[in-house]
């Protein structure tokens, strides 16, 4: 069947990616196994949320880590795409629970065991379906090689994990303020919330003092947690209150005596400079309490509502009401005003967070994070851009001791076991007696691990560690990540000082921090606001290349606004790629591709090609998508098809053997350099192609060649300009008068150009960016590539006028 017959007039994406996306799998072409002949090149792929769903911001990571992958893979490495899901033990817990409920039942109705059994089931019928969305990206995973961080052995290294932090004394469990999700009922990192501005009310209270000598006001915006005052709190350079430190106060409703103490942490110019002191529902407060020694009562419980004598089982607004109602009695309400404020949220259910004192398991930072702080420093392992690279030494630098327990059930229960004695047995499996006294009445401790800690150890529990595998030994340390500005802390740096700690190597080199994908009106895309878009949508109406290229193309900054256009962009490539190949494959009549350059455009696009290799090779080294896919567009759409394949036509056509093979060559070259970041048309394209011994997606990345003559047209192009531009034709001869003619077709032009305006506007440009160059604060004062780029139009302008002249 020859090329013409199978190559439809009309390039259709969809069945063409389906069909590509099962091939290459079932071909084993994604696959990467332990060979000593060929050197590594590891994508550990961040995990998905096991019951997520693609969004815009994996599509995008998805994108720029296949094509990466892509471009190695065809460049001789042996490339792993790795790929997995986390088992997201909040939020699998929460999907599952309000199934429960749905039934009429609940997990504490099941029980543990029985409950965690539920999970498994919902998972196998309703899990995963994430890496099938990958799939429909194009994504190169190696997919045999697929985890879930409820593997067994994958739990196997995460008992290690503790184990060994544990005993380097760098876990341990104490009763400190954490975040509480009323919610879900369990503690959260910093991490793990969003912070919204809110509308509340900021009241004046007085808190009479106790020997009755007047009183002093506090301003609050939580009345709800006055029962839980311990003591009131002035900055001790405050003149105003230098005579009350010492001296105690009556705490409304409780009418309890508590102390005023002087502490700097008080912030004199908020509210009335006088600070209520509630340890249990204050970081501030609590640290501030430790400090002096203060008791630490709480009145919220952890359903959220109040726990205070009076106010039993009240919503915190009800509770407020009823102590609003008991000062205004006693005319200790002083007033109430409009307050704006930032709150913390659960990043999954957006409920408030409470802070609550709560007995949890920490793991310290102090000495973790300095060998990954010093790789970092070093640039051992590197950020992109270099802003992230700076945010990223600075929040591990402020990294707090990170919270690990979760009092859920679903996830990685603490290896730690309790004796009646209170003593603490920690193993990697289960004790039969405690390690202190030798008691066998043991009972594990419910919490489970924060879902982050077991991810610590993706790239390299992934490839076998505990054990020693042949593929932990020639497949780490990876190279590269690419993810999100807002994951760098819950989960980059921390992958970073746990491979350092267990396996002595740093886990990758290259971080790729890739754009946040706003909703095109410049909101955060979310499916509560109504601003969420589906790649699958996008997908579904363009294709996935298109998609891909679109998204790439479109990452300039760290925000981007969603652009459909970019997509179009895409679109309109593959098909004009597919017509550009499909005219050449049926002028060509199956001829071999062989480089045999007679003219003057085949040497221009053979250099043309590996002008524009070497560029997106080094855009891609840089990390730079949005301008190589700029450049890629750039050579296919004006180089190749606009420019080189309507001056080279007619030979084609004309059976001109020679033009026929380097067509194809010129042709397979194009498609090799577009393939990492649109692979289903240009693959679908290469099937056609004479003599073909592999697919594209393990063909070899060309060489580059001489590129010597990719100015070789500019004389051309820019008659091509001014034409355009004026209708005067400049005066051509020889070649470049007969591309000219073959490109621009000037006899098609209806009316004749005004060489004199045209030669006026040129004599003015000239003068205009003379006139630029030779001032001195401007040449020396301007970003070096403005000038550069003033001192390009001005021999343009000069070639211009001299070429109609």
């Amino acid at each position: 069947m020859s090329a013409e017959q199978s190559m439809q007039p009309r390039y259709d994406p969809h069945g063409v990616e389906e069909r590509w996306q099962r091939t290459w799998e079932e071909e084993g072409l994604y696959n990467a196994d332990v060979d000593a002949s060929r050197e590594p090149y590891v994508d550990a792929h961040p995990p998905p949320n096991v019951t997520g769903e693609l969004h815009i911001g994996h599509a995008l990571q998805l994108a720029i880590g296949d094509t990466m992958i892509r471009w190695k893979r065809m460049q001789g490495f042996n490339a792993l795409f790795q790929p997995g899901y986390d088992h997201a033990g909040i939020s699998t817990q929460n999907v599952v629970e309000k199934v429960l409920l749905e039934e009429g039942t609940s997990r504490q109705e099941l029980g543990r065991d029985a409950f965690v059994e539920r999970v498994w089931e919902w998972l196998h019928e309703y899990g995963g379906k994430i890496l099938n969305q990958f799939r429909r990206m194009g994504a190169s995973l190696d997919y045999r090689r697929t985890r879930f961080t409820m593997d067994e052995g994958y739990i196997r290294a995460v008992m290690r994990h503790f184990v060994h932090l544990y005993e380097r004394g760098w876990i341990y469990r104490a009763n400190r303020i954490i975040n509480w999700c009323p919610y879900h009922e369990t503690s959260l990192s910093d991490l793990e919330l969003i912070h919204d501005d809110v509308d509340d009310t900021l009241t004046t209270i007085r808190y009479p003092l106790a020997d009755g000598d007047g009183s002093i006001s506090i301003a609050t915006a939580r009345p709800a947690t006055i029962p839980a005052d311990v003591a009131v709190a002035v900055h001790p350079d405050d003149e105003r209150y230098k005579h009350l430190v010492g001296r105690e106060v009556i705490v409304p409703w409780t009418e309890t005596r508590v102390p005023v103490i002087a502490d700097e942490r008080v912030e004199r110019d908020f509210g009335t400079g006088a600070l209520k002191i509630t340890p249990g529902h204050d970081p501030t407060d609590f640290a501030i309490g430790r400090d002096h020694g203060l008791p630490e009562p709480m009145c919220i419980g952890p359903d959220g509502r109040v726990t205070a004598a009076g106010l039993e089982g009240l919503t915190q607004k009800e509770a407020e009401e009823k102590i609003l109602a008991w000062l205004k009695e006693r005319g200790q309400l002083e007033q109430r005003e409009h307050y704006r404020h930032s709150i913390a949220r659960c990043e999954r259910c957006e409920s408030r967070i409470e802070p609550l004192i709560s007995m949890q398991w920490w793991c310290s930072m102090d000495e973790t994070k300095r060998p990954a702080l010093a790789a970092l420093r070093e640039q051992r392992v590197r950020y992109h851009p270099e802003s992230q690279h700076r945010y990223a030494i600075d929040s591990l630098e402020n990294a707090p001791d990170w919270c690990i327990s979760r009092q859920i059930w679903w996830g990685h229960q603490i290896p730690a076991w309790f004796c009646p004695d209170g003593h603490i047995t920690v193993a990697e499996t289960e004790p039969t007696a405690c390690a202190d006294c030798g008691s066998t009445e043991l009972t594990q401790e419910t919490d489970v691990l924060d879902t982050w800690f077991s991810s610590a150890l993706w790239p390299f529990a992934t490839l076998g560690w505990p054990d020693e595998t042949p593929d932990l030994e020639y497949f780490y340390p990876g190279n590269l990540q690419t993810t999100a500005r807002e994951i760098i802390r819950l989960w980059e740096n921390r992958m970073i000082f746990s491979g350092l700690e267990l396996m002595g190597e740093i886990p990758f080199t290259d971080v790729v921090i890739h754009s946040t994908v706003l909703a095109p009106d410049g909101r955060r895309m979310s499916k509560s606001l109504g601003t969420g878009i589906d790649p699958i949508d996008i997908i579904d109406r363009y294709g996935t290349d298109a998609t891909r290229y679109g998204l790439m193309k479109n990452s300039l900054t760290q925000d981007v606004r969603f652009s459909y256009s970019a997509i179009e962009e895409g679109g309109k490539l593959s098909n004009k790629l597919w017509n550009a190949a499909r005219l050449i494959l049926t002028a060509s009549e199956g001829a071999l591709p062989a480089e045999q350059p007679s003219s003057l455009e085949e040497r221009w696009i053979l250099a043309r090609l590996s002008q524009t290799q070497r560029a997106v090779e080094s855009l891609l080294d840089a990390f730079d998508y949005a301008h190589s896919m700029d450049e890629l567009y750039h050579l296919t759409f004006d180089d190749f098809c606009d420019w080189y394949l309507e001056a080279v036509k007619m030979r084609l056509y004309d059976g001109d053997a020679g033009a026929r093979a380097t067509a194809t060559a010129a042709l397979e070259r194009l498609l090799k350099l577009l393939h990492p970041a649109l692979p289903h048309v240009t693959e679908e394209i290469w099937s056609f192609l004479p003599a073909r011994e592999t697919r594209l997606i393990v063909a070899p990345w060309p060489e580059t060649g001489d590129e010597s003559e990719a100015g070789a047209l500019t004389r051309v192009q820019e008659a091509a300009q001014v034409f355009r531009r004026s209708g005067v034709i400049p005066r051509l001869e020889g070649d470049d008068k007969r591309i000219f003619d073959a490109v621009v077709k000037p006899e098609r032009a209806k009316t004749n150009g005004n060489v004199d305006a045209e030669r006026e506007r040129l004599r003015k440009e000239i003068a205009r960016s003379e006139a630029m160059l030779a001032n001195e604060r401007f040449v020396a004062k301007a970003p070096p590539e403005v000038v550069d780029a003033e001192r390009a139009k001005l021999e343009r302008y000069r070639r211009e006028l001299d070429a109609i002249d």
